[in-house]
């Protein structure tokens, strides 16, 4: 395998499990400790 698609397939992994990361925090069970700063602050 040349070099130049090797680091492509590794990038593109990395992106990957970066963006499944991101949406398993927003929408999983971790997001259930996150704060929303606008409903603290109701007028």
């Amino acid at each position: 395998m040349e070099p130049a698609i090797a680091l492509n397939i590794s990038i593109c992994a990395v992106v990957i499990g970066i963006t499944g990361y991101a949406v398993y925090t927003a929408f999983g069970p971790p997001s259930q400790a996150l704060d929303d700063p606008f409903e603290d602050h109701e007028d």
